[in-house]
This record gives C-alpha cells, sequence and structure tokens, in this order.
C-alpha cells in the first residue's frame, strides 16, 4: 500500500490569522487544507489517508472530509505539542490500519502546490531506495554566520537543496526509529529528513518544483494565491 499522514497541528502565529490557524484559511472559498488533501486524494498511487489535526479542529476536518469527499482519509488524530511529536501520532495510527511494508508519504497539510506526478516519483523512490525527500535547488547564496553575526563561510549554492515535502518512508522503518528517538528522550525534529539523518538512514533525493512552497507568513498566502488564479485562468481561457 501506498499511504499519506498529513499533518496539520500547527497554530501558524506567523501568519496573523486571527483565532483561525493557516491551514483553514480559505481561498476560492476552499481551505488551504483541502487544496492539499484533494491531490492525495485524487492520486492514483494513494490508497489512504491519516490527517493530523489541531485538537479543537479535528470536528471542522470531519465536516471537510465529507463536503469535499475525501474517501481515503481513514482517521483523524490529534497533533502534538511539536511538529514532530504531531507526525508520530500521525505514524501510530497509520501503523494500526496499514501494512507495515507500506509506502508512507509525510507531508505538510500547508503545502499545496504539489501534483500528482512529485507524489509517483516520490513512492517510486521510496520503493527503490528506501526513502524519497522532496528537494529544490537553492537559488540564493547561502552563508554560515557565528553568534555575533559575522559571516563565517559562504557555500557553493550549486552544490545545495532545500529539503521539502513530501518525504516519503518505508513505514515499519519511520515508526521504528520515531519510537527510538522518543526511548532516547528526543520529542522534536524539524522533520523527518533530519530525524532520519540523525540515525544514520541513507536518504534520497527526489527534485521537485521550486514553487511547491510551505504557507508560512502572508506573503507565501499571496504566492498560493496567484497560482491557484494563474491556473483557473488558463483553464478558462486556455492560456
Amino acid at each position: 500500500m501506498n499511504i499519506a499522514v498529513i499533518f496539520a497541528g500547527g497554530v501558524g502565529k506567523r501568519m496573523h490569522s486571527g483565532s483561525t490557524p493557516k491551514q483553514f484559511l480559505e481561498l476560492q472559498g476552499k481551505p488551504i487544507l483541502v487544496y492539499t488533501l484533494e491531490h492525495f486524494q485524487k492520486s492514483r498511487d494513494i490508497d489512504g489517508i491519516v490527517l493530523v489535526s489541531i485538537s479543537e479542529w479535528i470536528g471542522y476536518c470531519s465536516e471537510l472530509v465529507k463536503r469535499y469527499n475525501l474517501t481515503k482519509v481513514d482517521a483523524i488524530v490529534p497533533g502534538g505539542k511539536t511538529g514532530f511529536l504531531s507526525i508520530d501520532n500521525g505514524l501510530r495510527k497509520a501503523h494500526e490500519l496499514y501494512p507495515g511494508d507500506s509506502v508512507v508519504l509525510i507531508h505538510d497539510g500547508v503545502r499545496p502546490l504539489i501534483d500528482a506526478s512529485l507524489i509517483s516519483s516520490c513512492i517510486s523512490a521510496v520503493r527503490e531506495f528506501g526513502s524519497a525527500i522532496t528537494t529544490a535547488p537553492a537559488i540564493e547564496t547561502i552563508i554560515v554566520d557565528d553568534a555575533n553575526g559575522d559571516v563565517n563561510e559562504i557555500i557553493d549554492r550549486s552544490s545545495c537543496q532545500i529539503a521539502k515535502a513530501p518525504q516519503g518512508f518505508i513505514l515499519d522503518d519511520i515508526f521504528s526509529v520515531h519510537q527510538k528517538a522518543l526511548s532516547e528522550g528526543y520529542d522534536d525534529f524539524i522533520d523527518s529528513a533530519c530525524l532520519m539523518h540523525k540515525y544514520e538512514v541513507k536518504l534520497h533525493s527526489v527534485p521537485g518544483p521550486s514553487d511547491n512552497i510551505k504557507i508560512t507568513t502572508p506573503s507565501d498566502f499571496y504566492v498560493f494565491k496567484a497560482f491557484v488564479e494563474a491556473r483557473i485562468n488558463s483553464e478558462i481561457f486556455g492560456v
């Protein structure tokens, strides 16, 4: 099987969206989270989805699943106090529902500019290499500075990639590493790639589109809005 764990358990304070978490902000009358879920719903390669939500918004997520006919969502579970713990909650439920040899793609609920091709490429990479980390080329100069703000190193950006999502693994593999990390007192990693790298799991990169942004700030939302409106115009006018 091929499954997805979509985590949307954060509040998103940098969005300045008042009482509405960023994943539930609407564009064209549809929440950002639904745009993301629909990619996995429509993918022929995805068999099931576990959605991780803010506890207080689980009821609303259930309504969205029904309203938009997201039939592949098999479970909605509460998030944790960190992104890592939210993913862990999703993986625990996935481990209950699906075979351990399933491919699991872990994806941000606020990263809606993916497509079916990227999902398929990540699944294929996991089957062949054991992992799939979506990447995009670094397009600006990358520096390493110290606590005083002095630049210690400028890294050749031609050799740098930015890790994005989806990030894919065999379910048993990432689930066991999660449990090992928790048993050793770790409860927060930036993403699954950082976790698996710490435990010396070989990671394979999968090139993805540069517009595969994570909607974190108001400017990100306006970029997303522009892409959606451009696609709508293209469908209407054939441009």
